[in-house]
């Protein structure tokens, strides 16, 4: 398959597997991939099940997609945006996972009570500040609520992130909605204790050695 090809594929797929695992509900929720100078990104509006590879929009860095092209997802701001500032990211996943989602209504940040947080990013993972969905507000919250991390709440919203690869930026929304719901858990029966900064500091030593080489 060429690069284009896979790119689109995979994006069916990850919307596919959002759906299954209840990460998202309905035609809510969007996915991208960086392609050529641009990217390509799931269109707007559009239930997982329905949803084929030819759908997914190349939109260019100043907003413009084909005239015979699906509508791209109104996110589309968002995702360029955080595309555009962080280089190091290939894809990007916005979903409205249902713990995540309950904490970013309650504009609560998930502090680091489990080490698997880690997989995120260090430390807590931030809310940013509610702005309207769709707007460059918004994508300008994001990503500065991103910096230095693979994920982050939305404020009234739900949960972005992002990853080296399309699964990648999957696997961190998995784990961000399951840190959510411990969190969510801790909190019905009196709260967590965090972890310290040296447990956390240790933790990331153990991550850089963990997997198969």
């Amino acid at each position: 398959m060429s690069e284009e090809s896979d790119l689109r594929e995979s994006l069916t797929r990850v919307m596919q597997r959002m759906a299954q695992s209840g990460l998202n509900r309905g035609s809510s929720g969007n996915a991208s991939a960086r392609f050529r100078d641009g990217m390509l990104i799931t269109p707007s509006g559009v239930p997982p099940a329905q949803l084929t590879p030819s759908m997914m929009v190349y939109v260019t860095p100043d907003g413009a997609s084909a005239p015979d092209a699906c509508r791209p997802s109104s996110e589309r701001r968002m995702h360029w945006g955080i595309l555009a500032a962080r280089p190091e990211a290939q894809a990007v996943v916005h979903c409205h996972s249902r713990h995540a989602t309950i904490l970013a209504c309650c504009e609560k940040p998930i502090p680091p009570i489990h080490y698997m947080l880690g997989v995120i990013g260090p430390g807590a993972v931030p809310v940013a500040p509610y702005e309207t969905w769709g707007t460059e507000a918004l994508a300008r919250a994001a990503v500065a609520a991103l910096e230095g991390r693979f994920g982050c709440l939305l404020a009234h919203h739900g949960q972005i992130t992002i990853g080296r690869s399309l699964d990648h930026a999957l696997a961190v929304a998995e784990e961000l909605e399951e840190q959510a719901a411990v969190y969510y858990g801790t909190l019905l029966i009196g709260g967590a204790a965090a972890l310290s900064a040296e447990q956390l500091a240790e933790s990331a030593r153990q991550f850089e050695g963990y997997g198969q080489r």
